[in-house]
């Protein structure tokens, strides 16, 4: 049985109950999201040709439990306002996206709404502090710029530091 405490991922709805009263993730709402988000990566990937969208991954789908509702999460590459462009973009290919689900053998198709997932970013702040204290200096203000940290030379070149 999974609680809440337990680290259950932070967007994940909690669906269905036990008999103890605590909520459990469905399985099905599970298998459910899986198949969206593939699906949805290779529609992009195939049929969406909008110049304004940019190298973009889509790494969760949440569908609610009555399946009228999903939302995408993607993750993008570029600066900030590149990255409200493409989600802008995005946005507005759902409803094709939607229509070309309609071959999945589903009760409903959910209607999409996209969202920034920010957790990568979020990551790589954290490994950069901590890459920051390990060598002793005071962390310094995340930089807005980027999206992803620019490798450092010999680290990332398998190269051991002395």
């Amino acid at each position: 049985m999974l609680h809440p405490a337990d680290g259950v991922a932070h967007r994940k709805r909690l669906s269905g109950r036990t008999n103890d009263g605590v909520e459990v993730v469905s399985a099905r709402t599970d298998r459910v999201d899986e198949l969206l988000r593939e699906e949805i990566s290779s529609i992009l990937a195939r049929n969406v040709q909008d110049p304004r969208i940019g190298f973009v991954t889509i790494t969760d789908v949440d569908v609610s439990p009555d399946l009228r509702h999903a939302t995408v999460w993607v993750s993008t590459i570029g600066q900030p306002e590149e990255r409200r462009e493409t989600i802008r973009a995005l946005a507005h290919a759902m409803p094709y996206v939607r229509r070309q689900l309609g071959v999945l053998r589903l009760r409903r198709i959910p209607e999409l709404h996209v969202k920034a997932d920010d957790s990568i970013e979020r990551g790589t702040r954290v490994l950069q502090i901590l890459n920051e204290l390990e060598e002793g200096a005071d962390p310094q203000p995340p930089s807005i710029s980027e999206t992803l940290p620019t490798p450092v030379r010999g680290r990332d070149a398998g190269e051991t530091e002395p």
